[in-house]
């Protein structure tokens, strides 16, 4: 019996996308990370589960503290969401899905601006 994913990767690969337009190559090289150790088939789930909360909240437009209304307090939520998770779940990235993210970010960021590159 196969199971189904619960997680739509294509939508939260174009909204890692996204974020990374807006973040620039240091800030998306740890959300890469995040993302490939969810594909991973050897990831626990619950570590699954804490990554793709994780990744949602940073990625998707929902806010406990507001950034525009709170321009730097409005960034801690997702900082402290973010280095819990990285923390918790970093034993599992392996120097395979970092030399991937390391390729991706090589090739996209130079020409980022200029074309419509999807990194996931």
């Amino acid at each position: 019996m196969s199971r189904t994913s619960i997680i739509n990767y294509d939508v939260l690969g174009d909204k890692i996308s996204d974020f990374a337009r807006k973040a620039g190559r240091a800030s998306t090289r740890p959300v890469l990370l995040l993302y490939y150790v969810l594909r991973s088939k050897d990831t626990p789930r619950s570590d699954k589960m804490l990554i793709f909360s994780t990744l949602s909240y940073l990625v998707f437009p929902i806010d406990v503290l507001d950034a525009k209304r709170l321009p730097f307090i409005g960034w801690l939520d997702e900082i402290a969401s973010f280095s819990i998770t990285y923390n918790r779940v970093c034993k599992n990235i392996t120097p395979e899905m970092e030399a991937k993210v390391d390729a991706i970010l090589d090739k996209c960021f130079p020409i980022f601006a200029k074309n419509n590159i999807s990194i996931v």
